[in-house]
């Protein structure tokens, strides 16, 4: 009796006279939403919306297989309207700003500098689990508030999906740090990390 071979599934499969596989045709457009999203963030107060939009194309390429184009991602990030981007990107930055100076004011020398250091630190990695969590659900494009109080539950309610994130902005960091240039990229594998995470907890 021959042996049968294993049954494929459709990120085996290729199509007549394609070269790459459907994996490989997923690791460019994640690299294709990254460099979007770093165009679209580079005002800074859009970024939360950039990575929401890039989040959102991922997601619809998981479901749908739809290949990432500049014009799905423009469609994508005007969903969220100009005001509720600039808001948004205005109160990220403002918690940014505050959580840097906290962090000044615990390295100047204070009594209990170090303990309040590593407190800051991490409540800085929680929040920013929450925001990527929060840019990579769908409730991002109708209601940020809503966006970021659901993310807080799931966040409590799975950790492993919250430490996968997490890990994720770390390899992100150390990729950059390792390989600047790189850095036009990066939201690309911490916008698909999200996605897998909440994808897999749906």
């Amino acid at each position: 009796m021959g042996i049968r071979p294993a049954a494929s599934t459709p990120y085996d499969r290729r199509e007549a006279g394609e070269l790459f596989g459907p994996r490989f045709a997923l690791f460019a457009d994640m690299l294709a939403v990254g460099l979007f999203t770093t165009v679209a963030s580079l005002p800074l107060v859009t970024a939360p919306a950039a990575l929401a939009a890039g989040s959102r194309v991922l997601r619809d390429r998981a479901r749908t297989e739809r290949t990432a184009t500049a014009g799905r991602y423009r469609d994508a990030l005007r969903a969220h309207g100009v005001a509720r981007t600039l808001t948004a990107g205005a109160v990220a930055l403002a918690l940014g700003a505050l959580f840097l100076l906290d962090l000044a004011l615990a390295g100047a020398g204070l009594p209990g500098a170090a303990a309040v250091s590593v407190a800051l630190a991490a409540v800085g990695a929680g929040a920013l689990v929450v925001g990527v969590r929060a840019a990579a659900h769908p409730a991002a494009r109708r209601s940020w508030p809503a966006a970021v109080r659901g993310a807080a539950r799931r966040s409590a309610a799975d950790p492993a999906g919250s430490v996968l994130i997490a890990v994720a902005l770390v390899l992100c960091v150390a990729i950059v740090w390792a390989l600047p240039p790189l850095a036009l990229l990066a939201p690309g594998p911490l916008a698909l990390a999200a996605v897998s995470v909440e994808l897999r907890r749906s």
